[in-house]
């Protein structure tokens, strides 16, 4: 069982072996957390991505991290397209692809965001529920759950007090 910790923080400045960009199906990454992670890590993933690209809703690929100190980005959809809704499905479907590309690359510890929260849609509890129990069953060592905001990382520990998860809070 992998341990779990929760982080306020940004996703961008994790150093892991794999960050997390919840995705559209194009693989454009415009706003929310892939435009921040296109602004920090440089135009070298967004290139890269677009090669691999357009992939379904369960599927995940990686890219170089470019400037970012992760090693690798996974890009995960949980929106068909640019500024789509999201739902806990297709977050599930996401979250259990990124943890299986991590696995098939060897990895160690990836970094999570909210996925399909934001402009996706799904409540952010909902988001890291479902985050949790994939990420129990995966093979890694080390899973982090990443909160942008105050009120967000009130809402990682909640759900993850209130399942049960014993998970290392980290500020």
């Amino acid at each position: 069982m992998p341990k779990i910790v929760i982080v306020k923080g940004d996703i961008t400045e994790m150093e892991v072996d794999a960050i997390v960009n919840p995705a559209n199906t194009h693989l454009l990454m415009g706003g929310g957390v892939a435009g921040a992670i296109r602004r920090k890590g440089g135009e070298d993933i967004q290139r890269e991505a677009l090669r691999k690209s357009p992939i379904n809703i369960g599927e995940a690929v990686e890219t170089t991290a470019g400037n970012l100190k992760a090693k690798y980005v996974i890009h995960a959809p949980t929106v068909r397209s640019p500024g789509g809704r999201s739902n806990p499905e297709f977050v599930r479907k996401a979250v259990r692809a990124a943890i299986r590309k991590a696995e098939e690359l060897g990895l160690r510890s990836i970094a999570f965001p909210a996925m399909g929260a934001g402009i996706g849609g799904v409540p952010v509890d909902i988001a890291v529920k479902i985050t949790l129990e994939e990420a129990l069953m995966s093979n890694l060592d080390k899973v982090i759950l990443v909160a942008w905001s105050d009120e967000d990382f009130r809402i990682f520990r909640h759900v993850t007090s209130k399942i049960g998860v014993r998970a290392y809070i980290e500020k």
